[in-house]
C-alpha cells in the first residue's frame, strides 16, 4: 500500500535504526541490445538479447551478459565497441533501466537500497546485501538471511538462483550483475509491480 519512495524511506530508516551508517551512493544501469535482423539469416531464428551494464562499485568495468548464457567483463570502452557493432547488435528502444540509491555499512555488511527506474518513473526497489568476510556465498547464506529478516521481515526472499548454479564457487562481480539483470528483467515484465532483489 506504499509508494516506491515511501518503501525505500521505510527500509533506510530501519537500517539506520539498526545502526547502519551511510557510505555514499551507488548506481547500476542496464541497456538492452538485440541481434540485428540482418544477422539472423532466413531460418527464422530468434534473436538473442545482450545486456550491457555498469556498476558504480566497479567504475572501470563494463559487463556484457546474455540471458542464460555467457558473460564478459571488459573495460569501459566496451560501450564504444557496441556503437561500432550496430550491424550486429542494435539498442532496443526505451530499454534503459537503472537503480540508484544509498550505500550503508553495518559491521561486516554492505547494504545498498535503491529505486529502480525506467525513463522518468520509479518501477521497483532493489536491495543488495554483501557480507564482506565471506567469498563463497552459499557458506554465509544463513547469516545473510538472518540479517535480511531483521529489516525486511516477511519480504525476505529465498536464495538467488546464482547460488545453486555455482554452489562452492568464489562469488564475483559478474554474479552480482547477473542478479541485477534478472531483477531488471522481472521488473520490465511486471511494469507496475515493485519487486525486491537481494544478493
Amino acid at each position: 500500500g506504499k509508494s516506491v519512495q515511501q518503501t525505500v524511506e521505510l527500509l533506510t530508516r530501519k537500517l539506520e535504526m539498526l545502526g547502519a551508517e551511510k557510505q555514499g551512493t551507488f548506481c547500476v544501469d542496464c541497456e538492452t541490445y538485440h541481434t540485428a535482423a540482418s544477422t539472423l539469416g532466413s531460418q527464422g531464428q530468434a534473436g538473442k538479447l545482450m545486456y550491457v551494464m555498469h556498476n558504480s562499485e566497479y567504475p572501470l568495468s563494463c559487463f556484457a551478459l546474455f540471458e542464460n548464457g555467457p558473460w564478459l567483463i571488459a573495460d569501459t570502452n566496451f560501450d564504444v565497441l557496441m556503437v561500432k557493432l550496430k550491424g550486429f547488435f542494435q539498442s532496443a528502444k526505451a530499454s534503459k533501466i537503472e537503480t540508484r540509491g544509498t550505500r550503508y555499512q553495518y559491521c561486516d555488511f554492505l547494504v545498498k537500497v535503491g529505486t529502480v527506474t525506467m525513463g522518468p518513473s520509479a518501477r521497483g526497489i532493489s536491495v543488495e546485501v554483501e557480507y564482506g568476510p565471506c567469498v563463497v556465498a552459499s557458506d554465509c547464506w544463513s547469516l545473510l538471511l538472518e540479517f535480511l529478516q531483521s529489516f525486511l521481515g516477511s519480504h525476505t526472499p529465498g536464495a538467488p538462483a546464482v547460488f545453486g548454479n555455482r554452489h562452492d564457487a568464489v562469488y564475483g562481480p559478474a554474479d552480482t550483475m547477473i542478479q541485477y539483470m534478472e531483477l531488471f528483467n522481472k521488473i520490465r515484465k511486471q511494469q507496475q509491480v515493485p519487486v525486491a532483489g537481494i544478493r
